[in-house]
């Protein structure tokens, strides 16, 4: 029988000898700097909550509150959230707010009974709230804070890949394109399948064989495995030395096109299953998504209508036109609808798409540098997305969702076959993966993947993360066309 500390690979028991102690300056000064922001902020917290109740005096609030930090950091530190900036390339302050939720609920709760016990005396109902929300507010901005501070002063953390693959290529891509990963892939360590790097511009700094003294030379804390170029042995004996080498690791499987981000590792008995979602979203599930959907879309288009009616004025006053563009879209299951937005162009802009598909840098869509079709107000209006607001309107129909897959005109549509018409089966969104990662930075194929994986690992939580992250790439002006 296979030890705890042994991993199983393809049926065979890999034996993992104990880590060498080694620790990482970059994962120690992100987890202490992290620490040192929650124990600033929760301090604060409480002193606010004190503050506002008038419970006790200045000196008093300081001297009784001090306890409580390091009880609410113990809590935190229960629920993870100083280690998983270490385990996930991609984790970020939108990815703690679930465990931050409940980590500050309980800690809130610790407080109470820690106040029963002192002179502060036992704090009611609204003295917890305003605790929480103190808390939560002051925690997030400071772990924002220093994500944003840590790789300015220490760069970005270097990496090594082996193998290849189509998917290798994607990350590393992905990577270079998106810095706020805080990772950079320096090189590949070659294998017996692939001695030469099949990763564009990444050199070969060496065979497998070599990962101690490569990762020592570069100062690479991490690994980063694509399957597709390994034997059964290789894979078996890269586990063993990352773990003896104290690297951390990262492994692409063979499945992720497919899987998506939601799999949840099941164990039966000792065997390990991927679960993966359900091929069908409960009426439940359709209810909840959407109820947010209006939640959002009602007050935010009843509060904007002073605005819209401004940027309406501008367009009228920039070019002659309709205010208003619709377009026939495709939607759930198929079903059409008409999409309606700001007009940004002139208006015989159809007529001259045929046209203009011939300078396309993507075959799939159009995809311009400078589209000469679009107008001066409507340049503005496209570069912070402003031109979808009255898609609210569809929203409240029904036709759209705040968030989804991208709403495609029929004649790219008609270009996703096979497993990539699962995009719709939710209804198409404002906002997405599509708006999140880039925009028409994201090739026509990539988007397809995106939306099919959005649709197969939905969550009402990814939604509200998506929602959040769209603010900053919005303002930013990354993707714009």
């Amino acid at each position: 029988m296979p030890k705890l500390a042994d991993v199983i690979v393809d049926g065979a028991v890999v034996p993992l000898t104990r880590p060498r102690s080694v620790r990482h300056p970059r994962d120690w000064a992100l987890r202490r700097a992290l620490a040192a922001g929650d124990a600033v902020a929760v301090f604060l917290g409480s002193a606010l909550a004190l503050t506002v109740s008038g419970r006790v005096q200045f000196v008093d609030r300081v001297l009784w509150g001090l306890p409580m930090v390091p009880i609410v950091i113990v809590v935190f530190k229960l629920y993870g959230l100083y280690d998983r900036d270490v385990k996930r390339i991609s984790h970020s302050t939108v990815d703690d707010l679930p465990w931050l939720l409940h980590a500050t609920l309980i800690g809130a709760l610790v407080g109470w009974l820690y106040t029963k016990l002192t002179p502060v005396g036992h704090l009611d109902l609204l003295e917890m709230v305003l605790f929480g929300a103190f808390t939560m507010v002051l925690v997030l901005s400071a772990r924002v804070a220093v994500r944003q501070a840590i790789p300015k002063l220490q760069g970005l953390e270097p990496a090594l890949l082996v193998g290849g693959g189509a998917m290798a290529e994607v990350l590393v891509s992905k990577l270079e394109a998106h810095p706020e990963h805080r990772l950079s892939v320096i090189g590949v360590l070659a294998t017996s399948r692939e001695p030469d790097s099949h990763v564009t511009a990444l050199p070969v700094l060496g065979r497998m064989d070599d990962l101690a003294a490569v990762a020592e030379r570069h100062g690479a804390t991490r690994l980063i495995i694509s399957p597709t170029g390994l034997e059964e042995d290789e894979l078996r004996h890269l586990l063993q030395r990352c773990r003896e080498l104290s690297l951390k690791l990262s492994l692409l499987p063979q499945l992720s096109d497919v899987l998506g981000p939601t799999v949840e590792i099941d164990d039966v008995e000792g065997v390990t299953v991927l679960g993966v979602n359900p091929p069908w979203l409960a009426r439940s599930s359709r209810a909840m998504k959407r109820a947010m959907d209006l939640a959002f879309a009602l007050p935010a288009l009843v509060l904007l209508v002073p605005f819209l009616v401004l940027v309406a004025i501008a367009i009228k006053l920039d070019s002659p036109g309709p205010v208003l563009f619709r377009q026939e879209r495709v939607g759930r299951a198929g079903a059409r609808f008409r999409l309606v937005k700001f007009r940004t162009m002139v208006v015989d802009a159809e007529a001259q798409r045929a046209a203009l598909l011939e300078q396309s840098t993507d075959p799939h869509w159009l995809k311009l540098d400078h589209d000469p079709r679009v107008s001066r107000v409507g340049h503005h209006l496209r570069h912070l997305s402003i031109d979808e607001l009255p898609q609210l309107w569809n929203v409240i129909r029904g036709q759209m969702s705040i968030v989804g897959p991208r709403p495609l005109i029929v004649a790219e549509d008609d270009m996703v076959t096979g497993w990539g018409r699962g995009r719709l089966d939710l209804t198409p969104g404002i906002t997405g993966y599509w708006q999140v990662l880039g925009r028409t930075r994201i090739p026509f194929e990539e988007m397809v993947k995106l939306d099919y994986l959005y649709v197969t690992s939905w969550s009402l939580w990814n939604d509200i993360r998506l929602i959040i992250r769209t603010l900053p790439v919005v303002l930013s002006r990354r993707g714009a066309n």
